[in-house]
């Protein structure tokens, strides 16, 4: 070999090295990958990024020594380099080699399967036996690997087949290489036939049969593999937790924890991990806590990943502040640090990504946002799920500004938007109010599936525009794309919204008729109010009689709604006494009964029904509204008096009222739930929480924009009459989510017909 050629010696030089990275990967690419693999299959990054010195100074010495023609320093060399990592060194040598024996050929080929290059194994052990080297028992348990990987089925029963034949040393490590090549390539009754056949399993053999099961759900089975198990180790252990903790299999995935604690098996870094997921699932906060103290004692708790777990535990259990403390006892860096504690950068940014999570899913809005906006000042890399989860937020807040600077950052960012981030985007902007931003992002996503197509659907369907969610469901139908429970959800709400009976009824058999799907809670509560909001009171009757639902306490609210949507007192007071059979009585069920006697003047049914819930202790939840301007969230409820603004707020709202009167408007007071007398009524309409936002809103926005109000209940009759005479009076379009639907009111009408 010409020394003065070798690249590797030149790598001493760093200013070189790109330059030499370059020609030999030529090299490299026109001799072994062009006729096997795409450039970018073969990952040069993670080759050329660990480059150490010590095989360098290693080969150079031995050139020197004259020494390095010798195969076993030769391999020594070669060995040091598919170590580091470095196989663009690793080739080179490779390829100068005038003697190559099979420990060469395993070491490259390994090397590669190392860094994922399966298909370029897979060539060079076929090379290897052109050149009639016989491979060992090492080889095959690297080939099997990269059969394993590219699904290669009838290669990996070849090489099987080659090792009975030609009596190849098999050991325990060949032997599992062979089961669990036939368990990922789904030969299960191969594996099955090869497990029993075994003569010496280990722990790994009987965890490998044991996921084999868990894999096609066979749980019960899995179970008794892991009975039949000699000695129980911690790794088996977690498997089979792990595997019943996947299939949502909680209570037998807790049995088996205190199995494992009573006998005395050490405690894992794993085990601690899926114990904290198994009491999050569940919730269990005390349990968790006692793990918590477990793993304090154990002197491992300083492991980052570990650590992560108890942000996530703790975030599922709804206990922010511990998860928040968690988090605050790990070094912060921000991307461009190292961070030296457990030697892992990325576990900060994980930390902040569940902490990020568990704020949305807990409600705590601003909060994750604040850490959401720390992250993107330390230039942490953010991943899809906590972006997701943050989108996710703003959508049930309803913060369209925020939804829009974070849709911005994902683009400035270069993030792709694969289906679960534009289904959560799509969601935002039809939460938001801006269907229109919504369908311009669905139009523009390549790749749609069933979720992204539920979103659309569920979008029109919360806007009222029952047609328009009709005819994106036939598009999905006509694209091939089929429906789940959940577009049928969407379906069905957006038929009810939009008082679309027949159609309505005739979706609910194609569901079960057609597709298969066994109808849910969710879809039986949507006929009944579809059925309700129709005035069809007595369908409603025989719909439950004829679905046996009679049981189901939800379906019982949505028809006591409707009673009082139709002022049907008589009928409000039998179906409440069903809903009161199925569960406790709640201030919600209560307040629909006492609204519906009202509203016929039945002040003494109203008195007895309150006089209960105050027995009780049941207290109506408030009703609230809410605006965002300029990235500050301004709430209100009922008479608030806390804003800084109030005086000016409620004397615009006065004389705005006196303005609307003129043109028509006139307070509805027979929908105050008190006996009082008609000033009194119509005074206690005046200052709802949304006629308070809007006055703000009107106050603080430019003349001709949108003003968009959210509400934590169902808009009023009044507040309804009284926001489309606003949009009329001061051509100004405004936009309100209720607890139910949007309504956009615009030139003196909504959009919802006045059907809600």
């Amino acid at each position: 070999m010409n020394k003065n050629s070798s690249i590797c010696k030149m790598q001493f030089s760093q200013k070189n090295t790109n330059t030499i990275s370059k020609i030999m990967w030529g090299i490299v690419l026109r001799s072994r990958i062009e006729r096997t693999i795409p450039f970018h299959s073969f990952h040069l990054r993670h080759y050329s990024s660990s480059h150490s010195q010590l095989p360098n100074y290693v080969h150079a010495n031995l050139l020197k020594n004259g020494t390095f023609g010798e195969l076993s320093v030769t391999n020594y060399v070669l060995s040091l380099y598919i170590k580091s990592k470095d196989l663009v060194c690793a080739f080179q040598v490779f390829d100068e080699m005038l003697d190559r024996d099979v420990r060469s050929w395993t070491m490259i080929i390994s090397g590669l399967v190392q860094v994922g290059s399966c298909r370029m194994a897979l060539d060079m052990f076929t090379d290897m036996h052109k050149e009639g080297i016989v491979p060992n028992h090492f080889t095959f348990s690297s080939v099997l690997k990269c059969c394993s990987t590219l699904n290669e089925v009838r290669m990996g029963k070849s090489v099987h087949g080659w090792i009975v034949c030609n009596g190849v040393f098999v050991d325990t490590a060949l032997e599992n290489s062979v089961l669990d090549f036939y368990v990922k390539c789904g030969s299960f009754d191969s594996a099955k036939l090869y497990f029993e056949l075994m003569t010496d399993k280990d722990i790994v053999s009987w965890n490998i049969m044991i996921n084999a099961y868990m894999q096609i759900g066979d749980m019960e089975t899995a179970l008794g593999v892991f009975r039949r198990l000699p000695v129980k180790d911690a790794s088996s252990w977690n498997t089979i937790i792990r595997g019943h903790l996947q299939n949502d299999n909680y209570g037998i995935a807790m049995e088996l924890l205190y199995e494992m604690v009573k006998s005395g098996t050490a405690l894992s870094k794993e085990t601690f991990s899926i114990a904290f997921g198994l009491v999050a699932s569940l919730t269990a906060l005390d349990l968790g806590m006692q793990i918590h103290g477990r793993l304090l004692r154990s002197g491992i708790h300083h492991d980052g990943f570990l650590r992560n777990s108890l942000v996530d535990f703790y975030s599922k259990c709804g206990e922010m502040e511990k998860a928040s403390f968690v988090y605050q006892g790990f070094p912060k860096c921000n991307a461009s640090d190292r961070c030296s504690k457990n030697n892992n950068k990325s576990l900060p940014h994980s930390f902040s990504q569940s902490l990020v999570t568990g704020y949305v899913q807990n409600g705590k809005l601003q909060e994750a946002l604040k850490m959401f906006t720390t992250m993107v000042t330390d230039r942490f890399e953010v991943d899809k799920f906590t972006l997701t989860s943050i989108v996710t937020g703003c959508a049930n807040a309803g913060l369209l500004e925020l939804g829009q600077l974070i849709h911005a950052q994902i683009v400035k960012a270069g993030q792709p938007f694969d289906i679960f981030l534009s289904s959560s985007m799509i969601d935002m902007y039809a939460k938001c109010g801006e269907l229109d931003d919504a369908w311009s992002i669905f139009r523009e996503t390549k790749v749609r599936n069933t979720v992204l197509w539920t979103s659309v659907i569920s979008g029109y369907g919360l806007h009222g525009r029952g047609r328009d969610a009709i005819q994106m469901f036939n598009w999905m139908l006509a694209e091939g794309i089929k429906p789940n429970e959940i577009s049928f959800v969407g379906l069905l709400t957006a038929c009810s919204h939009a008082g679309l009976l027949n159609e309505g009824m005739h979706y609910f058999m194609v569901m079960k008729e057609e597709f298969g799907i066994k109808p849910q809670v969710e879809h039986f509560t949507c006929m009944v109010d579809l059925f309700g909001r129709s005035g069809r009171l007595d369908g409603i009757k025989d719909f439950i009689s004829k679905n046996k639902i009679s049981n189901v306490a939800s379906v019982w609210r949505s028809f006591l709604s409707s009673c009082r949507i139709h002022k049907n007192i008589e009928m409000a007071k039998w179906v409440s006494d069903k809903l009161f059979e199925l569960e406790p009585p709640t201030a919600g069920s209560y307040i629909l009964l006492s609204n519906t006697c009202a509203s016929g003047d039945k002040w003494d049914d109203v008195a007895q029904v309150r006089g209960l819930m105050k027995d009780m202790g049941l207290t109506k939840h408030p009703g609230q509204s809410w605006i965002q301007l300029k990235n500050q969230v301004h709430s209100f409820v009922m008479g608030d008096r806390s804003h800084p603004e109030e005086a000016a707020i409620y004397s615009y709202l006065s004389e705005l009222i006196q303005r609307l009167k003129e043109i028509g408007y006139s307070t509805e007071a027979n929908i105050v739930m008190q006996d009082v007398e008609e000033e009194q009524k119509e005074l206690l309409l005046a200052f709802h929480s949304e006629k308070l936002a809007i006055a703000y809103a009107l106050m603080k926005t430019s003349t001709g924009s949108p003003i968009r109000i959210m509400k934590n209940l169902r808009v009023c009759t009044d507040c309804h009459s009284f926001m489309k005479c606003t949009s009329l009076l001061l051509e100004r379009e405004i936009v309100v989510r209720d607890l139910r639907r949007f309504h956009h009111f615009k030139h003196g009408h909504c959009s919802c017909g006045d059907y809600w």
